[in-house]
């Protein structure tokens, strides 16, 4: 163990110390607070290359560092770090991406006031998904799981004097705080049974066999396993967190934020936190199969955590595709793309294993960050514009914006051999088709391929193509950083802005080569195989049928969107689908009013019990309260009648007759010697006259 596995800390330790310098900062420091967090950013992924050379060697193992943390009575919990291809490949992907994006910033919002306070929240921001990636620990992972979480309440709600920002950033935050109810029942239950949270511990870890064993062998409500209960209860915080449905409704809304926040959240760290947690966790989703595989026992298919994981993931992937067609905020398509592609990498895990999703995780951080700081770019030299009608023509007044936004663009569509999402799309497609629980998901991400490129070519056709005959600036949403909005013509973003595009542009090509059928790196590497990897032709006989229906496809789309929409004439009021199909196009641009559904059942629900709850707490526990005090005043009079009256009254007259006989007693004992002489004469006479008559009595 070399000395950075002890101290894999420093490397979410780095921007977390940036932005904490940074939140002492004062507005006027802005280069300094950007200095801060792009080289804390630096000095992480220099940190995290090193990481990742580690896991190539030929006999790298998984290295874990576990310590003590407190102890109470004679249990010790313990926290931990580790180091395997899949943090490692985290680890690289996050600081990678998130320094170009907080170069980008710098350039995005170098007018807006609280410059310093934006880098501070994006460290910070960086900071918890680096530290949730690393964490060898379920409560460790929870605790920046959270974090993570606050950050993005901070980002989103950034520009807070906006009533949408500010009420995006809180239903954001409610709800994913809906899945992470299910994500803490989870934590605590498998803690019950284990015994441990650590992953990984020498065998005693609640991710190794003989835990996975014992959870297998138990069951819980209606024959399920524990091991199935407790994954679906994680899985809920993976839904939260992820945008699927149905708690995808707070993700688009998280436009609201600065496109820099958005480039975060949803290429590098906070949407992709739900696919890595069920990456993490897969022995735990898969044990039901693992187990009766080793101990020979009768086979399942796939295990039915995973079955929900994969038809979530499905349905998600086609419910925010169709939404996206009819969208016409530039942001908010890629928003909906987003939840879609999320979907895929859910997919891609339920029916092939963390290789699978993860891939299309790593490459669609690249292309999702480069599409979504394109955007910015266009919002920015089109003076604050998101709306996609009353944009066009800018692929020849921001060429460098259009050529990386291409490609970009090309790569989500998935356009086929040159670009890293058709692989890892590809990849999925053909682990669903060969899924033996069901074709299903494999149907629906293909109608999903198809309606991707066919929203993304609607896109750029609004955007880079279409003639524009009428410019009004200022219509936008993001008029709050400052930028000059007086020009009368869109132009070039400066090169801060530019160079992170055309790098991403490069690495979303260059990706495409590292898990294909002659070299699936990336498969062998994440499994641990790169001794046995070999170059040369690994596909079967469905990986061409795949290929060429995935082609299919992407080219109806490409083709479709392109015929539609490039017949479309400047001023045309109505969408060309609207004006085919104006009851599904209105369904879609309301977002198939699940909003609205959620508030006319759940929240209206919910304002249900909280006047009930208010009504009960007026009228029935204030009564109640009402009646104990006035009981209680009852019992406390008639308990200080008796006291007065009886037991006073009592123990006055006992104390007055005591005190009167020591005062009779007193009259005996006041040292007069002519008192004592008396009674003593008396005495004597009295015992005379006693004398006396028993004297008499006797004769």
């Amino acid at each position: 163990m070399t000395w950075l596995i002890p101290n894999l800390w420093l490397i979410p330790a780095l921007p977390l110390l940036a932005a904490g310098l940074g939140a002492l900062l004062k507005r006027p420091q802005q280069r300094l607070a950007s200095i801060l967090s792009v080289g804390a950013m630096g000095l992480a992924f220099l940190l995290a290359c090193g990481a990742f050379a580690q896991t190539l060697s030929e006999h790298a193992e998984r290295q874990v560092h576990n310590f003590p943390w407190f102890q109470f009575g004679g249990t010790v919990l313990r926290l931990g770090w580790i180091l395997d291809p899949l943090t490692a490949s985290m680890l690289v992907m996050i600081t990678f991406v998130g320094g170009l994006i907080f170069i980008y910033s710098i350039g995005y919002m170098a007018q807006d006031r609280n410059f310093t306070r934006f880098f501070c929240f994006l460290s910070l921001f960086a900071a918890a998904m680096l530290g949730l990636v690393i964490s060898n620990n379920l409560l460790l992972l929870f605790m920046c799981w959270e974090l993570v979480g606050l950050a993005s309440y901070l980002l989103i709600g950034f520009w807070y004097q906006k009533p949408s920002a500010a009420a995006a950033a809180k239903k954001a935050f409610i709800t994913t705080r809906i899945g992470d109810i299910g994500f803490l029942l989870g934590i605590v239950w498998l803690y019950h049974e284990t015994g441990t949270l650590l992953f990984y511990d020498r065998g005693a870890g609640c991710l190794e066999h003989g835990a996975l064993a014992k959870l297998v062998a138990q069951t819980t409500v209606g024959g399920m396993l524990v091991s199935t209960a407790i994954s679906l209860l994680l899985f809920c915080g993976a839904v939260g967190k992820s945008g699927q449905v149905p708690l995808h409704v707070w993700l688009p809304d998280a436009m609201e934020g600065p496109t820099p926040v958005s480039a975060l959240i949803h290429a590098a760290t906070m949407v992709t936190a739900g696919v890595f947690l069920v990456a993490r966790v897969y022995p735990l989703f898969n044990a039901e199969f693992a187990i009766s595989l080793t101990s020979g026992g009768s086979l399942r298919p796939i295990s039915t955590a995973l079955q929900v994981v994969t038809w979530t993931g499905a349905v998600t992937a086609v419910f925010a595709a169709l939404i996206a067609v009819a969208q016409t905020d530039i942001k908010r398509i890629l928003a909906y793309s987003t939840v879609s592609q999320l979907g895929y990498m859910f997919i891609g895990l339920g029916v092939g294993g963390p290789a699978v999703g993860m891939f299309h995780l790593l490459t669609h951080a690249f292309f999702k960050a480069l599409l979504f700081l394109g955007a910015g770019s266009v919002i920015h030299g089109f003076h604050e514009e998101q709306d996609i009608r009353r944009m066009g023509g800018l692929r020849k007044l921001m060429p460098v914006t259009f050529a990386t936004y291409a490609v970009g663009m090309l790569a989500l569509a998935g356009f086929p051999l040159i670009f890293s999402g058709f692989w890892s799309k590809d990849e999925i497609l053909h682990s669903a088709l060969k899924w033996p629980a069901s074709k299903g998901p494999f149907l629906l991400a293909l109608i999903g391929a198809g309606l991707t490129a066919f929203y993304m070519t609607r896109q750029m056709w609004f955007v880079f193509f279409r003639s524009r005959t009428e410019y009004r600036p200022g219509s936008g949403h993001e008029t709050h950083h400052g930028h000059d909005t007086h020009d009368s013509e869109p132009h070039e973003s400066p090169p801060i802005m530019t160079l992170p595009l055309v790098i991403l542009a490069a690495c979303t090509v260059l990706l495409s080569i590292f898990s294909t059928p002659v070299w699936p790196w990336f498969d062998a590497y994440l499994a641990g195989h790169l001794s046995h990897l070999h170059v040369g032709w690994s596909g079967d006989g469905t990986t061409v049928v795949v290929m060429l229906l995935s082609m299919v496809a992407v080219a109806v789309g490409l083709g479709g969107g392109w015929a539609l929409y490039s017949r479309v004439y400047d001023g045309e009021a109505r969408d060309p689908v609207e004006t085919r199909l104006p009851g599904l196009f209105g369904a879609l641009r309301d977002r198939l009013r699940v909003d609205e559904f959620y508030e006319v059942t759940i929240l209206r629900l919910s304002r249900s019990l909280t006047v009930l709850s208010d009504w009960i707490d007026r009228f029935g526990w204030a009564a109640c309260v009402d009646l104990i005090r006035l009981l209680t005043m009852g019992l406390a009079w008639i308990s200080r009648y008796f006291d007065q009256r009886i037991i006073n009254s009592g123990f006055a007259a006992s104390c007055e007759g005591v005190r009167g006989w020591g005062r009779l007693a007193g009259l005996l004992q006041n040292g007069q010697a002519q008192r004592y002489l008396r009674i003593l004469a008396f005495g004597v006479v009295m015992l005379i006259v006693a004398l006396a008559w028993m004297g008499d009595s006797s004769r």
